[in-house]
């Protein structure tokens, strides 16, 4: 709680001046670096003043031998020493420059972390219809690139304007020593640049500013562009987006050519200036020595300072732009992040002791809802909703049915009246008792990139239940990462330790969890399709060796089944001395699955020793004239047919775009013969062999020669292959289970003949039996729910994904269960199966479902009738459903 508290102090305001961010959060750590920056002054006095000693006093003074400290030095040995002085003072210098930089930063990146994480904060606390005018694209640049800059300003802010001053300060303070005319003729200039520069600078800001604008709205057309790709190609409307892009391109464009005219002026009068000194020094330096007014050691001294003041005054210039920019960049970044209807940071973050459920009835009263246009969407609704009820809401289009189903879910706030739940104002309450007592499935739901699993989760995971046990360099490395974000004031919570609430799930440990989410699953007709995605999915046999071995118990009583059943002729199974037919080339002749995630296992035949074992074998030609053949015939077939035509899927070797460029090489072959083709053209060939599958494909381009000899070489190569190659290839094993073939083919261990009807159903249900009579659903549902659900679940269909969200939402165990057309991707007969499914599910529980098919309401409790914004009709089905009712009407239609 003490980083929560921290955290949400930290959140309530950011300071609209970047100077006072600055100041509020690394005050101590600017005062060290000006603390190093000062003491760093008195070193660079000595190091600009010691030249003048070695010349005028080493190398040119007179009456040696002379003591200092005790010591005698001769005119040597003097040398010697201030040259040994001079290079410890350049030592010390670059350390003070060294530690100064790494320290600013570390500062940078640390503020850089605090900001953007008070930005991402503050995106949480964004009211919902903000993100209805705003969009990603112009958001996420802000916080990711946009304020970039800001790291690198916030930490040079002080240390860089003093000690960039104090060394230009300390080089005029040394000049005007030498020679207060020589000092004057330094400073000369600068009062021209301190009056130019600024004014030429604003404008070059102000067109960064407008740069900056342009660019958010670019990025945010992209994205638009991405969304509505499949408009743009429907309406054949490329030409206009192209011109629509270019045009904002060319005001881009413009705008920063007139930057670059007015930066680079800035440079070119910054750096002809600086030009000017030397000629000062030139003239009036060698007047005073001709004149015998200034030694020649203090001439060369002021020169090798000079050439030293460039240095800081340009880097201060420097800052200056820097400060400009990263100022603006600020407080445009600030007035983004801070719309109107802001969530408050108590009711985002705090976490009450204890959460009691709700009990009593939803109240509403005169509540009323406006769009951002002050369109009505609601108007003085008032109801009285039990806890233990179920309630339907209908309407047609625009009723409001949709923004009632938002007020209840606490998604949008009223702009008058009130919600109670039990008596308490659903307004005050915190999101961490809405979030854990309400649940809401609306018709379209945000599944993040991951697994199923973490998906069903995620709203179980609210605060750290069980700390990660650590020791050792672990522990250390943690204590590191905690203390950094303590000092960049970030929260320091542990997403790596357990977060799920198993209180709330009703269950202690994941294999009760792993149950609950079977059962939601059931409940909304999922487990199916979770259960066949866990059939492709994987098991790591290290990290799970009980339940590989449980799966290959299952295999052997698969095959056992097949035997016994007479089914034996439906799969193939692999056996290390026998052809599989069904199997690919490929397969036949490396008897195994690749290693590696992505790799092809045609690719494996690249390797030199397989190629070796080919050209030995005289396989290599076999398999190039099998690749013409095939080439060949393909060709023949494919030439007439459109590319969506279904041979290309059953030859699914060969592609619509391919077929052009093996037609130049049948063409060359014929012209010239196999011997004229180089190697990377006879790969190619060779590859369009090695996927052939011969049931499959049915082209009669390997004899049983051919075959007899792969079957040689797949000796050769299990037994003398080389351990790179080995290590590349999982070989099959009837006693071994294979990490990287999925559940399904571990039980087959072969494959399904081609060309037996019905042979997939016929085995897709002996497996199933098996799994059941093995007890390996489990294990299967466990694989199905580690299924990666991909960006915004695409992995999904839209009726996965309405169900899945549901079962997510059951899993909470909700006090209120709030539903906006949460089935309309669900089919008519479903959507009924899944309503009454739901609703046994619930009992005793209260649903507010805002039905999409209004007919569905006659099994429900309560029914709300919405019409304009306002409660047309209230009651039970029975009470409401009378003759010209608009209850009566809505469900007609419906």
């Amino acid at each position: 709680m003490g980083a929560d508290k921290k955290n949400k102090k930290g959140c309530v305001s950011m300071e609209h001046s970047l100077f006072r961010y600055i100041v509020r959060h690394s005050l101590r750590h600017q005062i060290i670096l000006l603390i190093l920056t000062v003491a760093s002054f008195p070193f660079l006095y000595i190091f600009l003043d010691l030249p003048k000693v070695i010349l005028n006093k080493a190398i040119q003074g007179s009456d040696f031998p002379k003591t200092y400290f005790g010591f005698e030095f001769d005119q040597l040995e003097y040398l010697f020493a201030l040259c040994a002085i001079f290079l410890l003072l350049v030592i010390v210098n670059q350390a003070f420059k060294y530690v100064i930089n790494v320290y600013k930063g570390l500062l940078g990146e640390r503020m850089l972390r605090r900001l953007r994480y008070d930005l991402f904060m503050r995106v949480l606390r964004f009211p919902l219809p903000h993100f209805r005018r705003t969009s990603a694209g112009e958001t996420i640049p802000m916080i990711t690139s946009e304020v970039e800059p800001l790291g690198g300003y916030i930490a040079e802010a002080i240390a860089t304007p003093a000690y960039q001053g104090g060394t230009l300060l300390t080089i005029l303070v040394f000049l005007f020593v030498q020679d207060p005319l020589m000092g004057l003729a330094a400073i000369s200039l600068y009062p021209i640049q301190i009056y130019l520069i600024p004014k030429l600078q604003r404008k070059v800001n102000n067109l960064g500013k407008t740069r900056v604008r342009l660019m958010r709205k670019v990025s945010d057309r992209i994205g638009e562009t991405i969304t509505g790709i499949q408009e743009i190609r429907s309406n054949d409307t490329a030409a206009y987006e192209l011109a629509d892009f270019a045009n904002r391109m060319n005001a881009v464009f413009w705008v920063r050519y007139e930057i670059y005219i007015r930066k680079f002026f800035i440079k070119f009068l910054n750096n002809f200036i600086s030009q000017l000194g030397p000629f000062f020094f030139f003239t009036i330096g060698g007047y005073l020595v001709i004149k015998g007014q200034l030694s020649v050691g203090a001439l060369v001294a002021v020169i090798s300072a000079y050439k030293e003041l460039y240095s800081p005054w340009k880097e201060l210039l420097a800052y200056y732009q820097m400060k400009e920019d990263a100022r603006i960049k600020y407080e445009q970044v600030v007035a983004q992040f801070e719309p109107a209807g802001m969530i408050d940071p108590d009711r985002l973050l705090s976490d009450p002791p204890k959460i009691e459920p709700f009990t009593g009835e939803i109240v509403l009263s005169g509540v009323s809802l406006a769009d951002e246009g002050e369109i009505q969407l609601l108007e003085g609704v008032s109801l009285h909703l039990p806890l233990d009820a179920h309630t339907a809401v209908v309407g047609g289009a625009g009723s409001g049915k949709h923004e009632l189903a938002l007020i209840l879910a606490r998604l949008a706030d009223p702009q008058s009246g009130r919600v109670t739940i039990g008596g308490q104002d659903l307004a005050s309450l915190p999101d961490a008792v809405v979030g854990r007592r309400i649940a809401f499935v609306g018709a379209s739901t945000v599944f993040f990139n991951g697994a199923l699993a973490d998906n069903l989760l995620y709203g179980l995971k609210h605060r750290p239940v069980i700390a990660r046990e650590l020791d050792g360099e672990a522990k250390r490395l943690w204590e590191r990462d905690l203390n950094e974000a303590r000092r960049s004031g970030n929260c320091e919570w542990d997403i790596n330790a357990d977060w799920i609430d198993y209180e709330a799930v009703g269950g202690e440990g994941i294999e009760a969890v792993e149950r609950r989410m079977i059962e939601a699953l059931k409940i909304v007709r999922l487990d199916d399709d979770v259960f066949a995605l866990g059939l492709r999915g994987r098991i790591d046999p290290e990290a799970e060796p009980e339940r590989a071995a449980r799966v290959l118990e299952g295999r052997e009583k698969f095959h056992d089944a097949l035997g016994t059943e007479g089914l034996g002729k439906l799969v193939e199974p692999f056996e290390v001395e026998r052809w599989n037919d069904n199997a690919s080339v490929a397969e036949n002749l490396l008897f195994g699955a690749p290693r590696g995630d992505g790799e092809e296992l045609e690719a494996l035949v690249e390797h030199p020793f397989v190629e070796e074992v080919l050209t030995d074998g005289a396989l290599d030609a076999d398999l190039v004239e099998a690749g013409r053949r095939i080439a060949a015939t393909m060709i023949e077939l494919f030439a007439d047919l459109p590319p969506d035509h279904e041979f290309f899927e059953q030859y699914s070797f060969i592609s619509s775009e391919d077929l052009p460029g093996y037609q130049t090489l049948l063409n060359r072959i014929e012209r010239e013969g196999v011997g004229a083709l180089d190697a990377q053209e006879r790969r190619r060939l060779v590859g369009l062999a090695l996927q052939l599958i011969p049931a499959r494909h049915r082209l009669d381009v390997l004899d049983d020669r051919v075959r007899e000899r792969i079957l040689i070489a797949r000796k050769r190569l299990m037994e003398h292959g080389p351990g790179d190659l080995k290590a590349r290839i999982e070989f099959f094993d009837r006693t071994r289970y294979h990490a990287r073939s999925s559940i399904q083919d571990n039980i087959l261990f072969g494959r399904i003949v081609h060309g037996q009807a019905q042979a997939r159903g016929k085995v897709g249900q002996k497996l199933a039996q098996v799994i059941d009579e093995a007890e390996l659903r489990d294990v299967v549902m466990a694989a199905g729910l580690a299924f990666q659900v991909g960006s915004g679940g695409s992995r999904l269909s839209n009726a996965q994904r309405q169900k899945a969200a549901i079962a997510r939402a059951l899993l909470k165990r909700p006090d209120l269960l709030v539903l906006s057309e949460a089935t309309s991707a669900v089919d008519t007969l479903e959507q009924v199966d899944l309503v009454e499914r739901l609703r046994e599910a619930m009992a005793g529980h209260c649903i507010v479902w805002s039905l999409q098919r209004p007919a569905l309401a006659r099994s429900f409790d309560r029914v709300v009738v919405m019409q304009g914004g306002r409660v047309a009709q209230t009651g039970t089905p029975d009470e409401i459903d009378q003759e010209g009712s608009a209850f009566r009407r809505l469900t007609s239609e419906g």
